[in-house]
């Protein structure tokens, strides 16, 4: 219906109502003596009067399936004002006032003109969706956010969903009635709920939940085979990225069931504020978000290194945009391969600060291109690391692996070295050298997580190497955040170790991950496809007995590695450039055995 249509209507609804009361109100409390004059000077003076303050309160303006308590007080606004300009008129135009046939007017204005308001709103709730194929929907919480995602389901007409119970741990709202919708147990009832009210979707929307009980109940979810979608992170709701209705599907980041880490502020502020900070591998999923964290704590300058130039143009373009012009920003695009490029960098910007991000990370890759993996992780970290050393950077981060430990494969391999570099470097260098290990990140790039995701998408497969497989996984954010920490803590040669919390099977992460989009293993199958050349069953962050007692700070460990076979490393370096790809891997691993054993003896 068109607003020229739809506000004629009002306009006749409503004078046949305001006529109408006026009649009916005068009947009943005069019904002996009627005097018609009155009663027509009153109509007129309530017709024009309430056509007047309807348009001036916006009546006329509102969409009617959605009326709620504002809309009630915007009618009793009009209908009150309309009676008292009534109740004046008839005291300059009558010389009295009709007080009880004004205020029977009055109790009929105000349940007509809401009743014929709300009437189409009842009728849209109770009948139109009554019939409608909206999907049956559980409410995870009970509170602001659900209420919310509640309201917003009902009063949409496009949305595929009906909400149809909440579930809440507060005992106040137990068998309580929310809009109409039902509280039906607490959240470890979700599976009876499911099956009581044939539940065809769930919604959580308890953003301020903590990780471990987020992650039971997603894990309850899970066992019922519905979708399960939630409301946006609550840091993403406080800061007004997005609202609360904009559900998401759940990321496995959500299932891991651990709190976030409050990081020493202060310290990573005097490390960082006024400084110049290098971000090498600024443009991949480890190195933006390190890029991203920084410019919080208000460097002098970044300087954004990378071998990719859509990369770099992405996470510079992306920062411009949140920083406003606070911080100077310099794209560099610069291969750590090239020692010369790297010097040049290194003496036009004299950093403060490096965080050395840039390497290959693809197990498989690697080991069908060693020599690729040695230029990259070895040469590259060395070009840097000297360079740094030589302009007297004041710290220097090496974001290092958890395959470093113990290694199998190329890229572990190479990225162990990397680390004894840096290892000889600290000891007799003004910069202060560190590495960090941390192991799979989620939704990094080669991350398994998002090809689960798009093989489910499209009916399965889905492929995992072995059922017994596990892993450590970390989000990108808290990694990032837990690096930049401990570039905070370098006192030079320290290895940090990330707590990384308990390893998952890989296995169990397809599995959540199929059933949380409402389907089964039946419909989505998983299948096993052996374990990849260079890939361990388990990974390790340090041995027991490698680790030490105390952290350093939450979540931070230091490895207790020994330095005595690093000293000639860097000498031995250029000697791999030299050998065929097919005995770079056994060079490789004859380098970092001495020191392994050495390690071993130590522990």
């Amino acid at each position: 219906m068109t607003y020229k249509k739809r506000l004629t209507l009002l306009i006749l609804l409503d004078t046949l109502i305001v006529s109408s009361s006026i009649v009916a109100s005068t009947y009943l409390v005069y019904s002996e003596t009627i005097n018609w004059l009155p009663i027509l000077i009153t109509s007129a003076i309530l017709l024009v009067s309430h056509h007047i303050l309807a348009v001036c309160f916006g009546l006329y303006r509102k969409a009617w399936e959605y009326a709620s308590i504002g809309e009630l007080l915007t009618i009793f606004n009009v209908v009150g004002l309309s009676i008292s300009v009534a109740a004046i008129g008839q005291f300059v135009v009558l010389d009295q006032i009709m007080l009880r046939a004004l205020f029977a007017t009055f109790m009929l204005h105000i349940l007509l003109i809401g009743g014929s308001r709300f009437a189409w709103r009842v009728f849209r709730d109770r009948i139109l969706t009554r019939v409608s194929n909206k999907k049956r929907t559980l409410i995870i919480g009970a509170g602001a956010g659900g209420v919310m995602v509640a309201r917003q389901l009902a009063d949409s007409r496009e949305s595929e969903l009906k909400p149809v119970v909440f579930v809440d741990d507060d005992p106040k709202k137990k068998r309580v009635q929310i809009l109409s919708v039902p509280v039906a147990g607490k959240l470890d009832d979700i599976e009876r709920v499911v099956e009581k009210y044939r539940i065809e979707h769930i919604i959580f929307a308890i953003p301020s939940i903590s990780k471990t009980r987020a992650n039971e109940v997603y894990q309850l979810c899970s066992k019922t085979g519905v979708k399960t979608q939630t409301i946006p992170k609550f840091e993403d709701l406080v800061t007004g990225k997005v609202s609360v209705t904009e559900l998401r599907d759940v990321d496995i980041e959500d299932l891991l069931g651990r709190e976030p880490v409050e990081l020493d502020m202060q310290k990573i502020g005097n490390n960082i504020r006024n400084k110049t900070v290098l971000i090498t591998g600024a443009g991949g999923s480890i190195g933006s978000e390190i890029c991203r964290q920084i410019a919080k704590f208000g460097p002098n300058q970044l300087l954004l290194l990378g071998h990719g130039e859509n990369s770099i143009y992405q996470i510079e373009r992306e920062l411009r945009g949140k920083i406003n012009g606070k911080i100077d920003i310099k794209p560099i695009i610069a291969d750590v391969q090239d020692r010369k490029r790297i010097g040049e960098v290194m003496s036009t910007y004299e950093p403060d600060v490096v965080y050395h991000a840039a390497a290959h990370k693809h197990v498989p890759l690697m080991e069908f291109n060693p020599i690729e993996a040695v230029k990259n992780n070895i040469i590259g970290t060395k070009n840097v690391a000297e360079a740094a050393d030589h302009f007297r950077v004041e710290t220097f981060v090496l974001v290092s692996t958890d395959k470093a430990v113990n290694p199998t494969n190329v890229m572990g391999a190479t990225k162990r070295v990397a680390e004894m570099i840096i290892q000889n470097l600290a000891q007799h260098s003004a910069t202060k050298f560190c590495a960090v290990r941390f192991g799979n990140v989620l939704g990094s790039r080669g991350s398994v997580i998002p090809l689960f995701k798009e093989q489910i998408a499209k009916g399965g497969p889905v492929t995992v190497t072995h059922p017994e497989m596990t892993r450590y996984f970390m989000t990108i954010p808290e990694a990032s955040r837990l690096v930049i920490q401990a570039g905070s803590l370098a006192r030079g040669g320290e290895i940090f170790v990330l707590d990384m919390g308990k390893p998952v099977k890989i296995v169990d992460l397809a599995k959540n991950l199929i059933r949380l989009t409402g389907a089964n293993e039946e419909e989505v199958k998983i299948e096993f496809s052996g374990i990849r050349p260079g890939e361990k069953m388990y990974e390790e962050l340090l041995g027991e007995n490698e680790v030490s007692d105390e952290q350093v700070f939450p979540k931070i460990y230091i490895g207790k590695c020994t330095f005595d076979e690093v000293e000639g490393i860097r000498e031995q370096v250029s000697d791999f450039l030299e050998l065929p790809s097919t005995q770079i891997k056994e060079k490789l691993m004859q380098t970092i055995e001495p020191e392994r054993k050495k390690a071993k003896e130590f522990a």
